[in-house]
């Protein structure tokens, strides 16, 4: 028998799902585009924030806020199958996309935020995908230091103290 979710309102999340089987479906940077087409339209149906994110070949991290009355379950229902009903049509295939259902766990304050935050930003650096986290097109740095907002929105004040690369509005020049 599952476990039941810890949700509540209010709550910051970090999300992960992994491909089934562990296999590397998320590798072409199509299906990577795919999955931000699909969160870009999961914005618009749903109310929730996307402080980070990062997409990597066989899994992805989010670190999500879900809007007033808004379930996390429900819009990761809809991104995650929404993806898969997609991501099948477009390679003629069938069957499970995702492994097992979604992990989430609630943020808790400020210094867990910041610890996910950079987390998230490391992932593609620690899998030896590339050599400075902002060089990543599929993750939330990337995203902030090109202005664009559709999937992720500026992170609050604390954040940016300890992360300012991570600011929408700031002119970052990297070395």
């Amino acid at each position: 028998m599952r476990k039941n979710r810890l949700l509540q309102n209010g709550a910051e999340y970090h999300v992960t799902v992994k491909i089934n089987r562990n296999e590397m479906l998320l590798a072409p940077e199509k299906d990577k585009e795919l999955f931000l087409t699909v969160l870009r339209r999961a914005k618009k149906r749903y109310r929730f924030q996307i402080w980070n994110f990062c997409l990597m070949n066989n899994h992805i991290h989010l670190l999500v806020k879900p809007g007033e009355g808004e379930s996390l379950s429900a819009i990761m229902q809809w991104i995650l199958s929404v993806f898969a009903m997609r991501w099948n049509k477009i390679h003629a295939m069938s069957g499970h996309v995702w492994g097992e259902r979604f992990f989430s766990r609630i943020i808790n304050g400020m210094v867990d935020s910041l610890r996910v935050f950079m987390y998230i930003d490391d992932n593609p650096v620690n899998a030896l995908l590339i050599g400075h986290s902002w060089e990543w097109k599929y993750g939330g740095l990337w995203h902030h230091q090109k202005g664009r907002t559709d999937i992720v929105e500026n992170p609050g004040s604390f954040i940016l103290y300890f992360l300012p690369e991570h600011d929408i509005t700031a002119e970052i020049v990297q070395v």
